[in-house]
C-alpha cells in the first residue's frame, strides 16, 4: 500500500509558466503541486497527469471556496475521474474533496462547472457504484471504520449533483442511492456503526429521486433548470414559499387573471417572524418590477384581440406601463467581461421622436421581455450597453438571462419578436430578491429590533467587553484640552458641546452612535448630518482596536455623489485603506481608492494567492480561445448586416437551378459589364449595379429613405446639463473589471478586421467609411481617377450610387422574405420584379445567417460558462482587495451586486448615509449575520424610496425605508435640531409645516439681502398651462422656462458668480427646454438640476420651477411632502419660485406655505425688481417680457456715471461693474498729441499712441519730398518715389527710391526650353540655368476619342502620358437628345427622361431605354369603324374617309374627317390659314 501510494505522489505534476489576462497586470512563473501537471509525450505534445493522492490530501487542509476553483480549472482531475481502476482509498479520499468543494457557497459557476465535471465523468457512473457495491464484500477492517463517514460524503455528494442537475443525473443517482439502501443494510447487519443521520439523509435523496421520476413521468422534467424545494409553512395556502417563486413573471402571471398574495409592509407594530418578515418584502419588491410588466402584456393581449374590432392598429397605441418595441431580431453575438451579449435590431421608425439622449427608455440593467407568439413563451433579457447613436438606428445590446439563453439555439434570425420594456432597474431587484431567497431566519441581524421592534436598545456586542474605552482627542474641537480615553458607556464620563464643538442634538447623535448597537439619526436639511457621521466614524476609526477583529468598516450611500462626499471627508483624515464600490467618480482624491483601479495595479496579482492566478489563467485563456471562433463567424454575420452579400458567398444557399439562372446575365440593349472590375452579378440583379445606373434606380415602392449621411449635430453653444439617462446610468453602473474604460485601440483594430472582411464580401458596403488622412484620400482618388482612365470602363455618377444606396438601406432594413413555396415556383430570377429579387435575396441571407448562428452556438455556450467562472474568480480577487481595506464605501446598487461578497466579508459596523431613501430589503441584504453595530443616518421628511408601483408605495408601505418604519414604532432617535443653511424667512417654509421645530444656528442671520430684488423669498403665481413631453411621463412649461432664465441673467448682472446660482425644477422635461434658452456664452457655471438629483446639495441662490399647471388641476407629485421639503431647502440666501400657485393651494401643505408667504407678502402675480443705483426706481416682472425694463440689470434710466475720462458712461442703469473699473468710453478721443495740434484718432479707452497725421518733409538722403507720420524723423522713413536705377540685365530696378534695388528681375523675356518651346519667364529666371521651369505649352495630341489632350507638354511627359479627356461630348444622339456626359468613345444610352406617350399613359423610363409596350386596348375608333389591337400594336382599322360631324366652339362644322382630332382651325373663319396650310396657295 505505501509503495502505491509513493507511486501514486509521483504523478503529481509541476505547473508551468502562467500567462495573465492583460488587463489586470503579469504574472511571475509560477510552480508548484497538484492542478495541471503536465509532462511530454512520446510525440512531443503536453501529457496532462492525474491528481495524486497527495495532492487531495493537501486540499482537504484549505477552505472550500479554494478547494472548489482548484478542482474546476484542474484538467487532472478529468483524468484521475476517467480511471475506472482507481483505488478504494482514493475513491474514498475524492468523495471527501468533492464534498469539501461544493460546501463553497459563493462561487456559484465554479461549483456548478465542477459538478458537471463528476456528473459526465466514468467514475460517477461507473466506478463509484462499483465501489458501493464492493464495500458491502470488503473485510479490511481499517477501511470499515471509515465507511459511515465515508457513506455519509456519498449519500452528501449525490443530493449536490442531483439539485444541481436534476434532468441530466436522474438515472446515475437512482441507480447509486438503490445500491446504497443495500450497503447501508448489509454494513449495519455486519457490525458496522452507520451514523444516525445517514438513513434520514438517504431518505431525503430517495424522495427527491421519486418526486424528479414522476415528474420525468409526466414530462416535465426536460431540463437541469427545474427546482425542488420544501414548502413554507407560514406561506398562506395555496401559495408557494417565496423561496421557491421565480425572480421572473411566469407564463401564468401574463395570462391568468389572478391577483398575487401580497403582505402589507407592517408600519405600527412588530412582524409574527423572521420568515413572514422576509417574505412579506420578497413579494413587495417581486411585485413592484413584475406589475408593470404584467398589466402591460394583459393589455397589449386584449388589444391584440380588439384591434380587429375597433380598427385601431396596435402600433398607434399607447401603453402605460410598458413600452412596445415591433419587429424584433436578434442580430449577432458580442463578446462582453459578463459574457454573451447581443446586438438587438428593432423598428426605429415609430420612434423618431425619442430624443434618447435624454429618455429612459433602454437604460442600461433595464429589463425586456421579447415574445413572437403573443407570450405564450418569452424571453427575459437586460440592456447592457446603451449607445444614443445606434438607438437611433433601432440596435441596442442585451444580455439574456440563463434560463432565457437556454432557449436562443431555437431562435432563428429571420424569427421576429415583439419585445416590451419595463422601467425598473432589474439588477438591483434580482440581486437584492436572490439575497432575500438566500437568508436564513437565524442569520438576520437584529431581529429584536427590525422584526420585534423592541425599543429597548443593547450596546454592541464587541463594546459590553470590560475595560473597553475610546479615545475622542481626533473629534474634539480646535484649542481644547484633550480628555483621556473613557468608557462611552459610563454618561457622565463624556465632554461637553463646547470641547467637542458640536451643538446639543449633534452631541447627543455622537452618543447614541458610538453606544448603541442600531441607531437611528434624523437630519433636517442644512444641519450637518454629514458632518456628523463623520465624527462618529472618524470616532470609530480612531478606535478600531475595539470593534474592528480583522475585518473593515462598511459605508453603504444610495447616490454616487453622497459617497464621494463622505469618503473624501474619511480621506481626510485617513490617507490609506479606503475601498470605493460604485458607479464612477467625479472625485480626483478618490479616483485611487476605486475597485477597478486598485485591482490593475501592476502589483496586485503577484500578492494574490495562488490558487487564484492559476484558475484566472486558465479559464481566461479558455474564454480567448472561444471568443476567438466566435469573432470568425460574427464577423461574417456584421459584415452580412452592413451591405449587399456577393453571390459567391450565398452560393450554397441558393437552389442549383436558381444559381444557374443568375449567373447567366441577361445583356441589356447590347450594353455588357466588361473589364478587370466586372460587377457583382447579384448587385446587378438587384438594380445597385451597372444595369441599376441604367435603369435609373427606380425605386421600389414607398417614400424614398432619408439621407443618413448627415448627422444631426449638437448645439454647441448651450450650456451642458446632464442628461437624465446619463445621470440614472451613473447611478446603476458599478465601476469594476466588468465596466471598465473601453479599450478603443482593440474597438478599432477589430473595426478595421470587418473593414477589410467586409470589402472581401460585399457588393456594395452601406456602412459608414473610416475617416482618412487628406494626403492618404487624395492619392485614393487620383489612383481611382488614372485607373478610370486607363481602363476605359463605365463609372457610376455620385448621385446615381448615393441613390442606389439610400434604396439598397431601406430594402435591407426590410423584414419581408419570401417563403420557400414562392420560391420553388420560380425558375428564371431575372424575369422577377425589383420588389420580389429583393425578397428573395432576403431569403438567402437568412440562410447564411441561420448557418453562421448554429455554427456559432458552440463557441457561444463556451465562452459564456468561462466567463461565468472568470467573474467568480475576479469577485474572489476583489474580496482579497476588500479584506484588506480599513473603510469599504458602497452604493446601494455596489452592495447588492457584491451582496455574496459582503456576506463572506462580514463588516461588523455599517454606516448607511441618506439611509432613508434605502428599501428596507436593500438594507437588510447588505447586513451579514457578523453585523454587530448599524448605524442610519438620513431624514425621511425629505426624499424616500422609490417604487415603480404607486399602489404598493401607497397602499402597501414599500415607499417606507427601515429608518422610517423604526421611527414610526418609536424606536429611540436623535433629531438634529439647529440648521446651518437657509436664511430664518426660507426656513420658515419648512416649520412647522414639515418639521414641529427647527432652531437657526446664529451663522444664518449674518447673510446679506439678495442684490436687486426686493425681497429675498418669493414665489410668483401665474396661469400659464404647462404641454406634455411625447415621450414618458414628463412635462414642460415654456412661459416658466423664460421667466426663471431671464431672472437667472438679471442676478448674473447683480455681480453674482455664476456658481452662486442654481436653477431647480422638478420635471426632466423641463431640462431640456431651459438647456435650449441658456447659451454658454451667457450662463457658463449655472447649475441646471431637478430637484431629485439635488438631494444633499445647497446654493446662494436657488430659482424653482414647479412646471404643473393644467385645467385638471393636477399636481402630480407636488403633493409629496418629501419632494417638496427637498425642493424648498436648498437655498442659503434667497429663494425664488414660479409655479400656479392657484392650483398648488388645493393641496394642504402647499396651502399652508401660501398662507405663511401671504402673511409677508412673499407671493404675488409679480416679482418686484429693485434698481441698486436707484432706490424708488422698482419693475414689476410677471413674465420674461417684463425683465427688458431692465436691460442692464438696473433700471431704465442712462448710468450717468462720469468716468475718469470726463465723458459719461453711455450704458443704461448697470449694477455690475459700479466703478467702471472694466467699463470702455466707445467716445472720440479728444487728446491733443502734438505741437502742431492734432488731436488723437482712436477711441477714448484706447491708447493714444504716436500721432500718425501725415505731413512733408524732406528725405535728407535723397532730397525727395514725401508725407511722413508728424512723429516720424525723416531719416527713418522709408521713400517711396520710383527707383531711377538700372539692373545688371540692363532693366529698370521696380524697388522704391527708399529700398535696396531688387535681385531678381521680375520682368517677363521669351525662353527657349529644352522641349523646344518657347515661353515667357522672369528675367531672373531666364539667367538662371540650373533651374529651367515646366513647360506650359498645350499638348495638342489627339486622344483616341478625336480631342486634343488638355495636359501641358510638362504634366503629360512630353507625349509620353496624357490627361484625361475633359471635353463635354455634345454629340447628338439618335433620339436627337445631346450627350450629357463627359467624352467617351461610344455615347452611352440617353439618359433625358422619355417623351414618349400614348392616350393611356407617359413612358416614366430614360429615353436610352426600351419603352414598355402600352398593352392597352386601342382608343382609335369612330361610330363607322374600330381597331382591335392593343394601344402599341399597328392599327388594324382602315382609315374614315366620312366628314365629321362635330361643331367647332366658333359654331362653325368641323373641317375634318370622322375618327381624328377635330383641328382648331376653321373653314370660314381661319380661311386664308386653311387654305394655305391644305392647298399650298393653289
Amino acid at each position: 500500500m505505501g509503495h502505491q501510494q509513493a507511486n501514486e505522489s509521483m504523478t503529481d505534476g509541476r505547473v508551468g509558466p502562467q500567462g495573465e489576462e492583460p488587463q489586470r497586470g503579469r504574472v511571475e512563473a509560477q510552480r508548484g503541486r497538484g492542478g495541471n501537471g503536465r509532462g511530454r509525450g512520446r510525440d512531443g505534445t503536453p501529457e496532462v497527469r492525474k491528481l495524486g493522492y497527495k495532492t487531495l490530501e493537501g486540499l482537504l487542509e484549505k477552505e472550500a471556496s479554494e478547494v472548489a476553483i482548484t478542482l474546476s480549472y484542474s484538467t487532472g482531475l478529468k483524468n484521475l475521474l476517467d480511471d475506472n481502476t482507481m483505488r478504494s482509498d482514493l475513491v474514498q479520499l475524492v468523495c471527501q474533496v468533492l464534498c469539501k468543494a461544493f460546501e463553497s457557497r459563493i462561487d456559484r459557476k465554479i461549483v456548478l462547472h465542477l459538478a458537471g465535471i463528476v456528473k459526465d465523468s466514468p467514475f460517477f457512473r461507473n466506478g463509484l457504484p462499483y465501489h458501493v457495491t464492493g464495500m458491502m464484500s470488503d473485510c479490511e477492517q481499517a477501511r470499515r471504520e471509515q465507511y459511515p463517514q465515508h457513506l455519509s460524503n456519498i449519500i452528501s455528494l449525490l443530493s449536490e449533483v442531483l439539485n444541481m442537475f436534476p434532468h441530466s443525473s436522474i438515472q446515475s443517482v437512482s441507480m447509486l442511492v438503490a445500491l446504497l439502501k443495500l450497503t447501508v443494510n448489509q454494513l449495519r447487519a455486519s457490525g458496522v456503526d452507520i451514523l444516525d443521520n445517514t438513513d434520514e439523509d438517504l431518505e431525503r435523496v430517495q424522495g427527491l429521486v421519486d418526486h424528479l421520476q414522476e415528474k420525468s413521468r409526466e414530462g416535465t422534467l426536460r431540463s437541469d433548470n427545474y427546482s425542488f424545494l420544501a414548502a413554507d409553512e407560514d406561506a398562506p395556502p395555496g401559495e408557494e414559499d417565496f423561496r421557491t417563486m421565480s425572480i421572473y413573471p411566469t407564463t401564468e402571471e401574463f395570462h391568468l387573471d389572478q391577483k398575487p398574495f401580497l403582505r402589507p409592509n407592517i408600519m405600527s407594530q412588530s412582524f409574527p417572524n423572521t420568515r413572514i418578515y422576509l417574505d412579506t418584502h420578497f413579494r413587495l419588491l417581486r411585485e413592484d418590477f413584475v406589475r408593470p410588466l404584467r398589466e402591460g402584456v394583459r393589455e397589449l393581449l386584449s388589444i391584440l384581440h380588439s384591434e380587429a374590432v375597433d380598427g385601431i392598429p396596435m402600433k398607434k397605441r399607447h401603453f402605460d406601463d410598458i413600452r412596445v418595441y415591433y419587429d424584433t431580431r436578434l442580430i449577432l453575438p458580442l463578446c462582453t467581461p459578463m459574457g454573451i451579449a447581443y446586438k438587438v435590431q428593432f423598428n426605429s421608425r415609430l420612434l423618431e421622436f425619442v430624443r434618447w439622449e435624454n429618455s429612459k427608455r433602454l437604460l442600461y440593467g433595464s429589463l425586456v421581455c421579447l415574445s413572437m407568439d403573443n407570450f405564450e413563451t418569452f424571453l427575459f433579457a437586460t440592456v447592457t450597453d446603451r449607445d444614443p447613436k445606434l438607438l437611433k438606428q433601432g440596435q441596442v445590446h442585451l444580455c439574456f438571462s440563463s434560463d432565457s439563453r437556454a432557449r436562443l439555439a431555437s431562435v432563428q434570425p429571420s424569427d421576429s419578436f415583439l419585445m416590451v420594456e419595463t422601467t425598473a432597474y432589474f439588477e438591483a431587484y434580482r440581486y437584492v430578491l436572490e439575497g432575500l431567497k438566500e437568508q436564513n431566519e437565524n442569520d438576520v441581524p437584529f431581529q429584536r429590533y427590525i422584526v420585534e421592534c423592541n425599543t429597548d436598545v443593547d450596546p454592541p456586542a464587541y463594546l459590553r467587553v470590560e475595560g473597553r474605552s475610546y479615545d475622542l482627542s481626533s473629534i474634539m474641537a480646535e484649542g481644547q484640552k484633550k480628555i483621556p480615553p473613557f468608557n462611552p458607556l459610563t454618561p457622565h464620563a463624556w465632554p461637553d458641546e463646547e470641547k467637542m464643538g458640536l451643538d446639543e442634538s449633534q452631541l447627543e447623535a455622537l452618543k447614541l452612535a458610538l453606544t448603541n448597537e442600531l441607531v437611528i439619526i434624523q437630519g433636517p436639511p442644512g444641519t450637518g448630518k454629514t458632518h456628523v457621521g463623520l465624527k462618529i466614524a472618524r470616532a470609530l476609526l480612531e478606535n478600531h482596536e475595539a470593534w474592528s477583529n480583522g475585518c473593515p468598516m462598511l459605508v453603504v450611500c444610495y447616490t454616487n455623489h453622497a459617497l464621494d462626499q463622505f469618503l473624501e471627508g474619511i480621506h481626510g483624515f485617513l490617507k490609506e485603506g479606503i475601498v470605493r464600490v460604485g458607479g464612477r467618480s467625479n472625485s480626483e482624491t478618490l479616483k485611487p481608492f476605486g475597485l477597478r483601479e486598485l485591482t490593475r495595479a501592476s502589483n496586485f496579482r503577484k500578492n494574490l494567492p495562488q490558487h487564484l492566478r492559476r484558475a484566472h489563467h486558465e479559464i481566461y485563456t479558455q474564454m480567448e480561445a472561444a471568443q476567438e471562433l466566435l469573432k470568425r463567424q460574427s464577423v461574417q454575420l456584421e459584415c452580412s448586416l452592413r451591405g449587399v452579400l456577393k453571390e459567391d458567398f450565398l452560393e450554397n444557399y441558393i437552389s442549383s437551378q436558381h444559381w444557374a439562372s443568375l449567373c447567366l446575365q441577361p445583356v441589356l440593349d447590347g450594353f455588357e459589364s466588361v473589364g478587370k472590375n466586372k460587377p457583382s452579378m447579384i448587385a446587378e440583379w438587384l438594380g445597385i449595379g451597372f444595369c441599376g445606373f441604367l435603369q435609373g434606380s427606380q425605386p421600389t415602392g414607398g417614400a424614398e429613405a432619408a439621407d443618413e449621411d448627415g448627422a444631426q449635430l449638437e448645439d454647441e453653444e448651450l450650456i451642458d446639463i446632464d442628461e437624465e439617462a446619463d445621470l440614472i446610468q451613473a447611478e446603476r453602473i458599478v465601476v469594476d473589471a466588468e465596466h471598465g474604460d473601453k479599450d478603443w485601440k482593440k474597438l478599432r483594430r477589430e473595426e478595421k478586421n470587418i473593414a477589410d472582411m467586409a470589402e472581401l464580401m460585399l457588393a456594395m458596403n452601406l456602412n459608414y467609411a473610416e475617416p482618412q488622412e487628406p494626403a492618404q484620400a487624395q492619392a485614393q482618388v487620383q489612383s481611382q481617377a488614372q485607373n478610370q482612365t486607363e481602363e476605359e470602363e463605365w463609372q457610376v455618377q455620385g448621385h446615381q450610387k448615393k441613390k442606389m444606396k439610400q434604396m439598397a438601406k431601406k430594402e435591407l432594413r426590410k423584414t419581408s422574405a419570401m417563403s420557400v413555396e414562392e420560391e420553388r415556383q420560380i425558375r428564371d430570377v431575372w424575369i422577377l420584379s425589383l420588389k420580389d429579387r429583393w425578397r428573395l435575396y432576403r431569403l438567402w441571407v437568412l440562410r447564411y445567417r441561420s448557418y453562421l448562428r448554429t455554427e456559432a452556438l458552440a463557441s457561444e455556450k463556451e465562452y459564456q460558462d468561462a466567463a461565468e467562472r472568470l467573474n467568480e474568480i475576479r469577485r474572489r480577487e476583489d474580496l482579497c482587495v476588500l479584506q484588506q481595506a480599513r473603510v469599504v464605501g458602497m452604493t446601494t446598487t455596489g452592495a447588492a451586486k457584491y451582496r455574496q461578497a459582503l456576506q463572506e466579508l462580514q463588516p461588523r459596523l455599517v454606516i448607511v448615509e441618506e439611509a432613508a431613501e434605502v428599501l428596507e430589503a436593500h438594507t437588510i441584504t447588505t447586513l451579514s449575520k457578523a453585523c454587530q453595530h448599524l448605524i442610519l443616518i438620513g431624514d425621511h421628511q425629505q426624499l424616500r424610496p422609490s417604487a415603480t408601483v404607486y399602489d404598493l408605495a401607497k397602499n402597501f408601505n414599500l415607499e417606507v425605508s427601515m429608518f422610517e418604519r423604526l421611527v414610526g414604532v418609536n424606536f429611540p432617535f436623535v433629531r438634529l435640531n439647529y440648521q446651518h443653511r437657509m436664511r430664518p424667512s426660507i426656513a420658515r417654509l419648512l416649520t412647522p409645516h414639515i418639521y414641529e421645530t427647527l432652531e437657526n444656528h446664529p451663522s444664518v442671520l449674518e447673510y446679506d439681502n439678495v442684490k436687486g430684488l426686493l425681497t429675498n423669498l418669493f414665489f410668483v403665481d401665474h396661469c400659464h398651462f404647462e404641454e406634455e413631453i411625447k415621450d414618458g411621463r414628463s412635462h414642460q412649461n415654456p412661459h416658466e422656462a423664460q421667466f426663471v432664465v431671464a431672472l437667472c441673467r438679471y442676478l448674473l448682472l447683480q455681480g453674482y458668480k455664476a456658481s452662486q446660482i442654481t436653477i431647480l425644477t422638478t420635471y426632466t422635461g423641463q431640462l431640456h427646454c431651459l438647456r435650449n434658452l441658456m447659451p454658454s456664452l451667457k450662463f457658463a457655471g449655472v447649475k441646471v438640476h431637478v430637484v431629485d438629483k439635488y438631494q444633499g446639495e445647497e446654493n446662494d441662490i436657488i430659482i424653482l420651477s414647479l412646471v404643473r399647471s393644467n385645467l385638471q388641476r393636477r399636481v402630480g407629485f407636488l403633493n409629496i411632502s418629501n419632494r417638496v421639503c427637498v425642493a424648498l431647502s436648498r437655498a442659503k440666501m434667497g429663494l425664488y419660485c414660479i409655479g400656479n400657485m392657484e392650483m398648488l393651494s388645493s393641496v394642504k401643505l402647499w396651502s399652508n406655505i401660501l398662507h405663511t408667504l401671504r402673511e409677508q407678502g412673499q407671493v404675488g402675480r409679480a416679482l418686484t425688481l429693485s434698481c441698486q443705483n436707484h432706490p424708488d426706481k422698482q419693475i414689476h416682472v410677471s413674465c420674461s417680457e417684463d425683465f427688458k425694463g431692465a436691460p442692464e440689470g438696473g433700471c431704465d434710466q442712462p448710468c450717468d456715471y462720469r468716468l475718469d475720462c470726463g465723458h459719461v458712461c453711455t450704458r443704461m442703469c448697470h449694477p455690475y461693474d459700479a466703478e467702471h473699473k472694466k467699463y470702455k468710453c466707445t467716445k472720440d478721443c479728444p487728446k491733443v498729441l502734438c505741437e502742431l495740434g492734432h488731436r488723437c484718432t482712436r477711441r477714448c479707452h484706447q491708447e493714444c499712441g504716436k500721432c500718425q497725421v501725415r505731413v512733408d518733409k524732406i528725405i535728407p538722403s535723397c532730397k525727395h519730398n514725401q508725407k511722413v507720420p508728424c512723429h516720424q524723423d525723416p531719416e527713418t522713413f522709408v521713400c517711396q518715389e520710383p527707383c531711377q536705377k538700372t539692373l545688371p540685365c540692363g532693366h529698370p530696378c521696380k524697388a522704391t527710391c527708399g529700398e535696396s534695388c531688387t535681385t531678381q528681375c521680375m520682368v517677363k523675356v521669351e525662353m527657349q526650353l529644352k522641349c523646344g518651346h518657347m515661353q515667357e519667364e522672369p528675367c531672373y529666371i531666364s539667367r538662371d540655368h540650373k533651374r529651367e521651369p515646366n513647360c506650359r505649352s498645350k499638348c495638342g495630341t489627339t486622344l483616341k476619342c478625336g480631342h486634343p489632350c488638355p495636359g501641358t507638354c510638362y504634366g503629360c511627359c512630353q507625349g509620353r502620358l496624357h490627361k484625361a479627356c475633359t471635353h463635354k461630348c455634345q454629340e447628338t444622339l439618335v433620339c436627337s437628345h445631346r450627350c450629357r456626359e463627359p467624352c467617351v468613345r461610344d455615347c452611352p444610352p440617353c439618359s433625358v427622361r422619355c417623351e414618349n406617350r400614348c392616350i393611356h399613359s407617359a413612358c416614366m423610363k430614360t429615353c436610352g431605354q426600351p419603352c414598355a409596350p402600352c398593352n392597352e386596348p386601342c382608343e382609335w375608333q369612330c361610330p363607322h369603324h374600330s381597331c382591335t389591337k392593343l394601344c402599341h400594336e399597328p392599327c388594324d382599322r382602315p382609315p374614315c374617309s366620312v366628314p365629321c360631324n362635330n361643331t367647332l366652339p366658333c359654331g362653325h362644322r368641323c373641317i375634318g374627317l370622322c375618327g381624328d382630332p377635330c383641328p382648331k382651325k376653321c373653314r370660314i373663319c381661319h380661311k386664308d390659314e386653311v387654305t394655305e396650310i391644305f392647298f399650298e396657295q393653289q
